[in-house]
């Protein structure tokens, strides 16, 4: 008997395979009509609801689609990002950072051989005097060329050379800072690990070579001196180089002159200065103005010179958030007194005034703490010539 696929009479003869042979290339497995797109209606769907002969089959979701793929490939790609940046990072990690130091200072007086000449005006004095060429304020400490260095760019070198000079001009120049009214410019640029020093060298200023405002800062004792002339004259230089692959140093070398003198409640009730000849129309400049001071009268002005040497260091943090490890602080300023205190406040020597008797304070060379007294001679040249 034929198969249920077979005619009754079973296959004609002489055709091999009957007709299923014929249509074998047009006959579909089951797994191709169940993937079709398109399914046929039943005759009874067709009736019941006027439907077109055939609907669209949702179709399958074979895998991952392409919009899933595209996530997985990002989420891969960041991940591998963040491995690489977390390897190669520039920036050091926060337990790679080392503390600041404290920060080492030294202030020497300098006391004048003689009288400390002075003159009713501060540009005569400024004029016949060492500072005649300075800059003034900030203008007389340039910015030097930027270089990147082997570890640092020219932003971050610029960037360091900036904070370095921003400290210069707002703890030497800045007019509330000299008088002792304010010490918050110069402390916010000040790196967090040595605000501690900071705050306790003028909570209880001591002469151990770190906590001595003047070491920090310039400022004159107010109920003495008071700025004669904002225009403060000055000479300085700025210079980066590269420490290590994660430290800038910047070291930094100015002469500020000040114009002085005293405040109302320190001026005599009454002096009196003249120069050697009083100045004629052909040569205004030949002497000094004389001036005389007393009821109604304003005192003479004298100059007041001050060297600072500073080295400042810079991590990749400080460089960031605009701030400066100061760790060398040396300042040699008068003409002063070697008697007189300089640790909290300068107190300078005014015009006419001569240098007290007596050296610095003493040393203790069996103590093992505080610092060495120290005290120099202001030169002649180092004056003004009136």
């Amino acid at each position: 008997m034929g198969g249920p696929g077979d005619p009754p009479e079973g296959t004609s003869e002489g055709a091999s395979g009957g007709g299923e042979d014929e249509y074998r290339s047009v006959v579909f497995d089951e797994s191709f009509v169940r993937a079709a797109r398109l399914q046929e209606f039943s005759a009874q769907e067709r009736m019941a609801d006027h439907a077109p002969a055939v609907r669209r089959r949702p179709t399958l979701r074979r895998g991952l689609s392409r919009q899933a793929l595209i996530l997985v490939m990002l989420v891969a790609v960041a991940f591998g990002t963040a491995i690489y940046m977390g390897v190669r990072h520039p920036y050091t990690t926060p337990t790679a950072q080392q503390p600041a130091e404290p920060l080492r200072m030294t202030v020497i007086p300098l006391s004048p051989q003689g009288k400390v000449p002075g003159a009713a005006d501060a540009e005569y004095l400024y004029a016949h005097s060492p500072a005649a060429q300075f800059g003034i304020g900030g203008e007389g400490v340039p910015l030097p060329a930027a270089r990147r260095t082997a570890h640092f760019s020219d932003s971050q070198v610029i960037a360091a050379l900036s904070t370095a000079k921003d400290f210069i001009v707002e703890s030497s120049l800045y007019p509330a800072v000299l008088t002792g009214a304010q010490i918050r410019p110069a402390r916010v640029l000040v790196d967090p690990d040595q605000l501690d020093q900071f705050d306790q060298s003028f909570e209880h200023p001591t002469a151990d070579g770190r906590h001595e405002p003047t070491g920090w800062l310039v400022r004159f004792d107010p109920a003495r001196v008071q700025l004669a002339d904002r225009k403060i004259r000055v000479q300085g230089t700025l210079e980066a180089t590269e420490a290590d692959s994660s430290t800038l140093e910047v070291t930094a070398d100015g002469t500020f002159v000040y114009a002085l003198r005293p405040t109302d409640s320190a001026a005599p009730a009454s002096t009196s200065a003249s120069a050697s000849a009083p100045p004629s129309a052909s040569t205004p400049e030949s002497a000094p103005p004389s001036a005389s001071t007393g009821s109604g009268a304003q005192a003479q002005v004298s100059l007041f010179t001050v060297r600072r040497e500073l080295r400042f260091r810079f991590d990749r943090d400080d460089l960031r958030m605009h701030q400066a490890q100061v760790i060398v602080s040396s300042v040699q300023a008068g003409p002063l007194s070697c008697a007189d205190d300089s640790v909290t406040y300068l107190r300078p020597l005014l015009a006419g005034q001569t240098a007290k008797a007596g050296g610095p304070a003493g040393t203790d060379p069996y103590a093992t703490s505080g610092a060495t007294a120290l005290c120099g001679t202001l030169a002649a040249g180092a004056q003004p010539k009136v």
